[in-house]
């Protein structure tokens, strides 16, 4: 395989530092191009140094003049600001981009790079929940040139590997049930931030771990599913599954089925985006099948994690839905975590959202960003 440019958008986050130990370990197989950051001037600061990119980004400006002095490379290309992501996507040269950016803010950046014609693996799955009717329009998406880095939709894409799309019946995508997959109504109620971020199976960021505690993660991933593979919201079933090892089940429609399984490990899919049709000799952690592997498999409790269904019924009325519910997602998951509302509150200010916000059928890039900005403006006024 030859050497790959690869763009990290979110370098100094949960997807992009794994990546970041794959490149490490395979540096004559990929050449990093454009590294970018939010915030996390240092690390980004050590990762320029380290990788020589051609490009730079750090989004939030009043760090500029400390992350210059870090410098010990200069790029040609060293930016500040959120608006310089889409440039970046249009304009640098890379073969693949990992899109791990939080929030409808890599939508944009996964829309340009496809309108390129440029690989994506995406581990943003907002891009396609709030713009999946949009992307798919792409004649990139229709080439295959997305590529899914979630660990359930990976799981997906290699056990449909050599299937007819229409000989599928249904797909299981399976959740960890987070950490209140036991917990009762009332026990819900007293729920505490750091309790919320205690997931059980995966280290990951404190948005996508709310995310998993509510298992609005699972409802934003069926939507994505949804897109990836241009299926019915209905032949997308979740279950809950304690040990993240079945990371989803492909039914066919004469009865038999295929799972991909591995221990939680996020660079397993992450190596396959990359890689992708191929398959690189890389250690990272197998089962041990020499010992008692338990897999436990049982259905949803919608009652204890209503933001699930809240998606799935977004997910049905399509056009402008699917922006609203993430939008108010993301208001009410960073307001909980800075200890504005309870947790039981996010999905009263999501479905308060959805009811609310007004919405034509016409979408386009335009429009999302209205909807986008609108719904946050109405989210953040609620339970005040």
């Amino acid at each position: 395989m030859k050497q790959k440019k690869l763009a990290i958008l979110g370098s100094t986050g949960s997807i992009g530092t794994q990546a970041i130990d794959i490149i490490s370990a395979k540096p004559n197989l990929f050449h990093v191009s454009v590294l970018t950051a939010n915030r996390s001037y240092e690390k980004l600061a050590q990762q320029v140094n380290r990788f020589k990119p051609d490009t730079v980004v750090l989004c939030d400006k009043k760090h500029r003049i400390a992350f210059l002095e870090l410098l010990k490379f200069k790029p040609k290309n060293i930016l500040f600001g959120q608006e310089s992501l889409e440039q970046v996507t249009k304009e640098a040269e890379y073969d693949v981009l990992l899109n791990s950016l939080v929030g409808f803010a890599g939508f944009m950046s996964t829309y340009t790079a496809l309108k390129r014609g440029k690989k994506v693996a995406l581990a943003n799955k907002e891009s396609l929940v709030v713009g999946g009717e949009l992307l798919s329009q792409l004649e990139g998406f229709k080439q295959g040139n997305l590529i899914p880095v979630d660990s359930e939709h990976s799981a997906m894409l290699q056990s449909m590997i050599g299937e007819n799309k229409d000989s599928i019946q249904k797909i299981i995508i399976t959740a960890s049930g987070g950490p209140f997959r036991d917990f009762s109504m009332d026990a819900l109620k007293d729920v505490t931030v750091q309790d919320a971020l205690n997931h059980p199976n995966w280290d990951m960021g404190s948005k996508i771990t709310i995310d998993s505690a509510t298992m609005m993660n699972k409802g934003l991933e069926i939507i994505e599913a949804k897109w990836f593979f241009g299926l019915g919201i209905e032949q997308i079933v979740p279950v809950i599954h304690p040990q993240s090892i079945i990371h989803s089940i492909v039914e066919f429609k004469d009865g038999s089925s295929k799972a991909q399984m591995g221990p939680p490990d996020m660079k397993v899919p992450i190596l396959y985006a990359f890689t992708y049709p191929d398959r690189i000799d890389f250690p990272n952690k197998t089962l041990d099948y020499s010992e008692l592997i338990n897999m436990e498999l049982k259905p949803v409790d919608y009652n204890r994690f209503p933001c699930l269904e809240l998606a799935i019924e977004a997910s049905k009325k399509e056009g402008g839905a699917p922006a609203v519910l993430n939008a108010a997602n993301e208001i009410a998951v960073e307001r909980f975590l800075n200890g504005e509302i309870r947790y039981i509150d996010i999905p009263k200010i999501i479905e308060e959202s959805l009811n609310h916000i007004q919405f034509g059928k016409e979408i386009t890039p335009e429009t999302l960003l209205y909807i986008d900005k609108e719904t946050r403006e109405y989210a953040n006024a609620l339970l005040q």
